[in-house]
């Protein structure tokens, strides 16, 4: 089982984190921000994670710390759950319909981060979550596990949509990415690293 577990605690949140690459799906979430939980759970369901995470964040504040925060943890227990890479498949790309929504998520476990998000005009607040906060929380994400991420929405409306079907894109494109091909000896890349 390829299993990242770590805790980001600063003045500003606690984040606990447990993502098993190798799951079922099951998510057991606690943000504090009921939206971002639904996303979460998106997320694991999609990629076949297994995901226990827990914040205790300064939602008095605002969401902001709390969403980068679990950005950041979960992005770096992904990078610990992978390892050395070996025998992944590395790329994982998805368009996901979501009603009247259409989007894409393309990424790359390649060591070097980065991050395009062209989502359009988001509502501006779904909830209690600020929309603002689907980049910083992708940023965080990508960064710190390493990915260049390509998200992008082609069109929709409805801004519950928009980025449900990033999350869940998100999901089947890192489940692609992270799956264990017999055929891959070592790490894919030419380099010889990732």
């Amino acid at each position: 089982m390829r299993i990242g577990k770590l805790t980001r605690a600063t003045n500003e949140t606690r984040v606990d984190v447990e993502l098993n690459l190798d799951g079922a799906g099951v998510a057991k979430i606690s943000s504090g921000i009921g939206f971002f939980d639904h996303m979460l759970n998106l997320f694991a369901a999609h990629g076949q994670f297994d995901l226990t995470l827990n914040c205790a964040g300064d939602l008095h504040v605002d969401g902001h710390h709390s969403v980068e925060d679990i950005g950041i943890t979960l992005g770096a227990a992904l990078k610990s759950a992978l390892g050395d890479k070996r025998g992944i498949t590395r790329y994982g790309t998805f368009f996901l319909p979501m009603d009247e929504t259409l989007a894409l998520v393309s990424l790359d476990i390649s060591g070097r981060p980065f991050l395009v998000c062209e989502v359009g005009e988001l509502a501006p607040i779904i909830g209690s979550f600020d929309t603002q906060l689907v980049e910083e929380f992708l940023r965080a994400f990508a960064f710190n596990a390493g990915l260049t991420l390509h998200v992008k929405i082609f069109y929709g409306k409805n801004s519950h949509h928009k980025i449900e079907a990033i999350f869940k894109a998100l999901g089947h494109a890192l489940k692609s990415a992270v799956t264990i091909d017999e055929k891959i000896h070592g790490v894919p890349s030419t380099k010889g690293v990732l």
